[in-house]
């Protein structure tokens, strides 16, 4: 049964609270610092260890290569499930979190990441977000940042940093196309950039019909086959994609490294994360602008 409007944000508190003393959650802390780069204040999480992801990584490796499926959302943990949040999806806790409150939106039944979103994923995403102010993100494709080939939608609640704009790129938006599609001025990378009507996203429905047609327009606009009428359709390269309450963003991806760092969409929200003060150097010494680029798609010259 789909949770009572109005009683999300109750659960994921309630549920990180039980998943904590369960073992079931398990936090990876972090040191954060600020670096900045051509208006945006880039906060930057320096990880203090991934040793419990990266073991439970490389033991679904091995089972992998000895011929087992692994799917770590099928079915998802008990003590990490938060609701139902319709017939096709479910809120569970991100196990790894970095980010408190974080939660990832799954599919009841396997449907691989590569696909390209449909509209129950934006009715599930926006059910979510009208509860509470946050972003939602995908990772479209292992080149994208996606751990799990699973689908799943993330949901981080708002602002992104302990201070300065509720997500860091903001001071950039200021300049950004007030109507259309359109895009970033000072982001030096394809992509594509819409604003929102954001007096109608308190009615889920009605915003995943509107969001779901935008995005089908912004795949079109990089050159991105959008999604078929008549059932699923694979990506056809990877992308990231961001969604809060006042804007879309979409950047299609070359790849997921930037000298051993991994980007996944919050990246470019303007929220980055590194392994260690070494990696935190070289995103300094590079700028995290130019870091972007270099994962990103290279704007059409003409």
């Amino acid at each position: 049964m789909q949770f009572a409007k109005g009683t999300l944000w109750e659960r994921i508190v309630r549920t990180t609270e039980h998943a904590k003393a369960a073992g079931a959650l398990l936090p990876i802390p972090t040191e954060y610092t600020f670096v900045e780069d051509k208006g945006i204040r880039f906060f930057v999480r320096v990880l203090a260890s991934l040793s419990r992801k990266d073991d439970a990584w490389k033991r679904q490796k091995q089972q992998e290569a000895a011929g087992r499926k692994v799917n770590p959302f099928l079915p998802p943990e008990k003590d990490l499930t938060v609701a139902e949040i319709s017939e096709t999806h479910l809120a569970v806790l991100n196990k790894f979190n970095v980010m408190e409150r974080h939660l990832l939106l799954i599919t009841r039944a396997f449907e691989d990441q590569d696909l390209l979103l449909t509209l129950a994923d934006f009715e599930a995403l926006w059910t979510c977000m009208a509860e509470y102010d946050a972003l939602g993100f995908y990772n479209g494709g292992r080149e994208a940042g996606a751990s799990q080939q699973h689908r799943h939608l993330q949901v981080v609640p708002l602002p992104l940093a302990p201070e300065g704009p509720s997500v860091p790129i903001e001071p950039l938006l200021v300049n950004a196309s007030h109507a259309g599609l359109g895009s970033i001025p000072g982001f030096p990378f394809l992509h594509s950039f819409i604003r929102l009507n954001s007096t109608a996203l308190h009615k889920p429905k009605e915003a995943a019909q509107e969001t779901y047609g935008l995005y089908a327009s912004m795949l079109a606009a990089v050159d991105m086959t959008p999604p078929a009428a008549n059932g699923l359709t694979r990506q056809s390269r990877p992308y990231c994609f961001l969604v809060t309450r006042n804007w879309m963003l979409l950047i299609p991806r070359s790849q997921e490294f930037f000298n051993g760092i991994s980007f996944n969409s919050l990246a470019f929200a303007g929220s980055l994360f590194v392994r260690n003060r070494e990696q935190l150097d070289r995103l300094i010494s590079f700028g995290p602008l130019n870091a972007l680029k270099s994962v990103a798609v290279e704007k059409n010259p003409y």
